[in-house]
């Protein structure tokens, strides 16, 4: 498994960006994904200190796999949609500024009937924010597990661009009932970030719920080797929305996957 490569997702350590990436680093990890928000908003985030974090990644040795672009709705909602077109837009062009080139969303999910204005408003948005991404040099990886990895890679294949692929996350797919193996697989070629996330299925008597990368349903050594096999030779960053001790959770979840991919 020589052509992945591990981060985190700062977000998930619950620290302040110097030591979040202290803890990053520390780790063993040579990537870093994190969210433009707050200060690292491209509306707050001076030339300095644009200066500054690139600065601080060479310092702890770390790469910027992507930049997130977290949205209050998705593409589809007609409210305060060219706001949130400017935004994303706007974190695109820090993407491409910074380094990876890569923005990850939550646009919203496939819709089932392709004429309804909710449908037209989302497709018209990743036409708008494609054009953009092909100036620029971006792209804009949507996130998984609103649908099958078929329906979502039927989807994008009816856009003509370059500019948009995915961020797989098999704990979304399998929180929503869908199977994140066959997902590598149907979204071959669209996939180019990856978040190691995990959960365990609900049943009768048990919700479904995340859990630390490694203590859930998904068989890790088939995924990571169904990557290879699909030819992805990306990111993978471990990540834990959850739980009352998230930096530990993605501690052992980098541990965890180390020793499955021999790293």
């Amino acid at each position: 498994m020589k052509h992945l490569k591990l981060a985190v997702r700062l977000e998930s350590l619950g620290l302040p960006l110097r030591k979040a990436f202290a803890e990053a680093s520390r780790m063993g990890v040579v990537g870093v994904q994190i969210d433009a928000v707050s200060e690292l908003s491209p509306m707050k985030l001076s030339d300095s200190g644009r200066r500054e974090f690139r600065s601080l990644l060479r310092s702890y040795n770390l790469e910027l796999t992507a930049l997130g672009c977290p949205l209050r709705r998705g593409l589809e909602s007609a409210e305060d949609q060219q706001q949130r077109l400017e935004q994303v837009r706007q974190v695109m062009a820090l993407s491409s500024e910074l380094g990876p080139r890569l923005t990850i969303v939550s646009a919203g999910q496939v819709p089932e009937e392709a004429d309804t204005p909710e449908a037209n408003r989302l497709r018209e948005s990743l036409l708008d924010l494609a054009r953009h991404g092909d100036r620029i040099g971006t792209t804009l990886a949507l996130e998984t597990g609103l649908e099958t990895g078929a329906v979502l890679a039927a989807y994008l294949s009816t856009f003509d661009t370059g500019s948009l692929g995915v961020n797989l996350d098999p704990a979304n797919l399998l929180l929503n009932r869908f199977d994140p193996m066959a997902a590598v697989e149907e979204l071959r070629g669209w996939i180019r970030h990856v978040h190691a996330r995990d959960g365990r299925k609900g049943s009768a008597s048990r919700a479904a719920r995340e859990v630390p990368v490694g203590a859930g349903d998904i068989d890790w050594l088939s995924f990571l080797e169904a990557l290879e096999h699909a030819e992805f030779r990306g990111w993978i960053a471990v990540d834990r929305e959850e739980g009352n001790d998230k930096l530990r959770d993605v501690e052992a979840g980098v541990g965890f996957l180390r020793r499955i991919m021999g790293a």
